[in-house]
């Protein structure tokens, strides 16, 4: 058992650190509308580590007015704390807070069996907000844990839209001078990613470090006592490195040194976990080839080459590609719509596909220049194939600046630039 001094202590720095925030004007983002403060559900917010999950909370709750308690599980001395402890620490925090009706309880996946105690509040009228860098409370854990007494909020790093608003730029004037400053901030958007935190740091670098250090070693390696650290962290800094990249269990066990394609699945499937890669599975209506052949992207192009030694070659294709991925899971999850890349089987391939259950609603292609005759014609024939075997009419090409619309074979395909089609603010 935890001493509940400790406790006191913690928690009563965590409230003065809160407070600290009180006069602080702090980004707001488009996912602050999902959470539902009036809900008998747990209002759950998962994303990956430093994406703001702790700041959209917050927001949420200074906006209501309504007394609430914070704490924050991602602290070393909580290392030892167990549900056993939980009991006292509600106890402590009426000491600290006062009377409150909400409860706000950040990264709690580090507490084994914290569902029986969220539960709990949820019975006794609690309105309680979970934050948690962990895709499984996403998804059967988390509806196994709380019976079906949750909403889940998915955040991802900062949109382009998000970024724009936190740097003062312009998104709505339709002026020269607007539009090339949103083109800039765009390129800076394109290299630096969306971690809101890198928007102020000097050091860019030594955070993307920390950041992904703090990740495979707290986040995965300690959860899952991963037994060839070494062996983990490389295969995780290869992918960040080639990224994307279609899964060959097989291919990556060779290149690595690793015995077993059975270790190369569970592994990715840790780094798909904590939300460090995201998976893409290929579009079909045959469930056997869904599970196969899935593309590996990280979470913010951030990821791709800002790591010390990451020696990977700033291929502005594959970071715009990553970016579309990202929106389209932000615009589209929260909607039940999924998202897919398709490929023929001659060969005719479309980056992403979005549907909702088994129809195709959307078709994305993404180069970063068409300029060249022959990468045209080649992101065309794509979308077209993709638009022929699926009977979708909603064709996009996205690019670095072009704009232009087409009418090829009876479809409509618009070309639209990268910063302009971000910054809508509903799929089209």
């Amino acid at each position: 058992m935890i001493d509940k001094r400790i406790l006191e202590q913690v928690i009563t720095e965590q409230r003065n650190e809160l407070a600290m925030m009180q006069d602080a004007v702090l980004c707001s983002r488009q996912e602050e509308s999902q959470v539902d403060l009036n809900s008998n559900m747990a209002q759950v917010v998962i994303g990956v580590r430093r994406s703001g999950k702790s700041t959209l909370c917050y927001n949420v709750l200074k906006s209501c007015k309504e007394t609430f308690a914070y704490v924050n599980f991602d602290d070393e001395r909580f290392a030892m704390l167990n549900t056993d402890d939980l009991n006292t620490m509600l106890e402590v925090l009426y000491k600290v807070y006062g009377n409150f009706k909400y409860l706000f309880l950040d990264e709690i996946q580090n507490i084994d069996g914290w569902h029986l105690f969220v539960n709990r509040l949820l019975r006794q009228q609690m309105h309680v907000l979970v934050t948690g860098s962990n895709a499984k409370l996403l998804s059967g854990e988390l509806a196994t844990y709380l019976t079906g007494r949750n909403e889940q909020i998915e955040l991802f790093p900062f949109s382009f839209l998000d970024f724009c608003h936190c740097k003062g730029v312009d998104v709505e004037t339709p002026s020269t001078k607007a539009e090339a400053f949103r083109r800039a901030a765009f390129d800076e958007y394109l290299h630096q990613g969306g971690f809101p935190e890198l928007l102020h740091k000097k050091n860019k670098v030594r955070y993307v470090d920390t950041l992904v250090d703090n990740i495979l070693k707290r986040d995965i390696e300690q959860r899952h006592k991963i037994k060839y650290v070494e062996m983990f962290e490389q295969l995780a800094h290869h992918l960040m490195n080639v990224s994307p990249l279609t899964v060959v269990e097989g291919e990556l066990a060779s290149v690595l040194g690793i015995k077993s394609n059975h270790t190369v699945s569970n592994y990715i499937a840790f780094l798909k976990e904590a939300y460090l890669l995201l998976a893409v599975k290929r579009f079909s209506n045959k469930s056997r080839m869904r599970i196969r052949a899935e593309k590996l992207y990280p979470v913010d192009v951030a990821l791709m080459d800002g790591r010390q030694n990451a020696l990977a070659a700033e291929n502005l294709g594959w970071r715009l590609e990553t970016i579309v991925l990202v929106e389209l899971l932000r615009r589209n999850r929260s909607m039940n719509r999924d998202v897919f890349y398709y490929k023929s089987t001659t060969g005719y391939e479309a980056d992403f596909v979005v549907c909702r259950h088994n129809v195709v609603e959307e078709i994305y292609q993404v180069s970063y220049d068409i300029s060249n005759e022959k990468t045209r014609k080649r992101e065309l024939r794509g979308l077209l194939a993709a638009a022929k075997e699926t009977l979708c009419n909603n064709l996009f090409l996205i690019t670095d600046f072009h704009r232009e619309t087409l009418f090829l074979h009876g479809r409509t395909i618009q070309i639209l630039p990268a910063y302009e089609w971000l910054l809508q603010t509903n799929s089209l």
